[in-house]
């Protein structure tokens, strides 16, 4: 390990010239960037609304048309297909057309889909339309890139926590929403006033501008000077002076040992915004660009994490009710006996209402942490705890005690993801960040469909050890990954393309 300080000066015509990343330092964190986190904030709630309602809408749409069980889970699994498939396309949109026009059309789709599916006649249409509104959901990652690109490099990581924690308050505002609507106007009401956040971004759509450094990365430094013009005068401050560039300006305090690691950071020459600047690369393109030498470690271990913790998160979420709540009761030899008292539909909610307040520890962690300690020791050492907060599950527990270790893990799991969705849009350029950000969103889904299998139908089957084990060893896994990304980000600027 060693260390290099290097800078690199740009001078056209005698004039100097500042970075996309100096003049947001120079301008702070001001009433612009709140507006674009209120903005984002509202697609992250929006987001979390319409997968909390899965939680509610699937035993009701059961009673009322006489579903299988299979048919019922569909619905659950339709939207995570929806979301495999719009997470990649998002992704190409967004990096080839701007962020503008990627988290339009997401808006456009979940909230139109999620409001035709309250009218849905039958199951098959229900089915259909809910997969539209995975394929919108799917563009999430989108309005992380752009609320990213717009905040300064010193205090990246805590705003993006605070950004994280909108999902928390939709699932806050579901939960509350179906306590209220659901006993008294049923399921169809709930997915119409669910829908009702992807129409509010759309109403405020005409009020956002483009992410200046996607516009430099496309060479549109006039573009790009407007838009940070309009900012500096909302914030009331002034700009660097000197001209725009759309070069880089980079301060190295550490390089790591590995190649990938001075890749990654390094100063970009100029002629590679000509190169961003030709038209949309198409899926294979953009496979191989995230696969290039350059990305494929970053890739493969960003794609490994995030497969873990999204099997670990959904996973923690329905151990919680399949050990603590007692459905699945196994006897000394393995028989397995299975209580037929339930919660009333009312305690579902409530219930469901308490523990989305679980999360909110997590969320404090990880803005303590992830500036502080840096974003991979922040992620490995959550998910080492989280080990040690399941292990005891191996064996038979209180539910007192059940409850405390799942809740333990819970805060850990939800820290770690908080903070792996800060390091993932940091760890691309910008040429690629929306599309790589968008596939591993995709390979996450994988997570969410895999987890059942283990928190459902281990436990179901009376092998609870197995089951914990399982969850040990992704979380191990996990851990292991994160040690070996190439760079840690925290404090660093934003890059902007790939080196050559």
């Amino acid at each position: 390990m060693y260390h290099v300080c290097l800078f690199i000066f740009q001078m056209e015509d005698g004039v100097s010239t500042y970075t996309v990343d100096e003049a947001l330092v120079s301008m702070g964190f001001g009433k612009f960037q709140v507006f674009v986190l209120a903005y984002s904030g509202m697609a992250k709630i929006s987001e979390a609304m319409e997968m909390m309602l899965l939680s509610f809408v699937g035993q009701s749409v059961h009673a009322e048309w006489g579903l299988s069980a299979q048919e019922e889970s569909f619905i659950t699994s339709v939207v995570f297909l929806g979301m495999l498939v719009g997470a990649y396309c998002w992704g190409l949109v967004s990096d080839n057309y701007g962020r503008r026009v990627g988290f339009n059309f997401t808006a456009l789709v979940t909230g139109g889909a999620g409001l035709l599916s309250a009218f849905a006649p039958n199951y098959s249409s229900l089915i259909v339309l809910r997969f539209f509104v995975g394929v919108g959901l799917g563009g999430g990652p989108v309005l992380s890139s752009w609320f990213l690109e717009f905040v300064p490099a010193p205090n990246r990581g805590t705003w993006m926590v605070i950004f994280s924690a909108f999902w928390t308050i939709g699932t806050i505002l579901e939960a509350s929403l179906a306590w209220a609507v659901m006993p008294a106007f049923g399921w169809r009401w709930l997915l119409a006033l669910s829908s009702l956040p992807s129409f509010a971004l759309l109403l405020f759509y005409p009020l956002t501008l483009e992410s200046p450094r996607y516009l430099c990365m496309k060479g549109r430094i006039a573009d790009a000077v407007h838009v940070m013009e309009t900012m500096a005068r909302v914030n009331r401050v002034a700009l660097p002076s000197g001209r725009l560039s759309a070069g880089n300006r980079v301060e190295l305090h550490e390089m790591a040992d590995s190649a990938e690691s001075a890749q990654l950071v390094s100063a970009r020459k100029t002629n590679s915004v000509d190169h961003a600047s030709k038209p949309g690369i198409g899926g294979l393109n953009a496979i191989l660009r995230l696969l290039s030498p350059n990305l494929i470690r970053s890739t493969l271990l960003l794609w490994t994490v995030f497969l873990g913790l999204a099997f670990l998160y959904y996973g923690l979420v329905l151990l919680t009710s399949e050990l603590s709540h007692g459905n699945m009761i196994c006897g000394s030899e393995g028989a397995v006996t299975v209580e037929t008292t339930h919660s009333t539909d009312v305690n579902l909610y409530r219930n469901v209402f308490i523990t989305s307040f679980g999360e909110v520890p997590g969320l404090i962690l990880s803005a303590a942490i992830v500036d502080k300690f840096g974003r991979k020791l922040s992620m490995s050492s959550m998910l080492y705890v989280s080990c040690l907060c399941i292990a005891p599950l191996m064996f038979a527990q209180t539910e007192s005690l059940t409850t405390v270790f799942l809740f333990g893990a819970r805060i850990c799991i939800s820290a770690s993801f908080t903070v792996l969705h800060i390091y993932a849009p940091e760890i691309y350029p910008t040429a690629v960040r929306a599309t790589g950000v968008g596939f591993a969103s995709s390979i996450a889904r994988f997570g969410g469909i895999l987890c059942p299998l283990v928190a459902v139908g281990l436990v179901h089957a009376c092998h609870q050890t197995a089951a914990i084990a399982v969850f040990i060893t992704v979380m191990l896994v996990s851990a292991v990954a994160v040690s070996y990304f190439p760079l840690e980000t925290s404090g660093r600027k934003l890059s902007d393309h790939i080196a050559a």
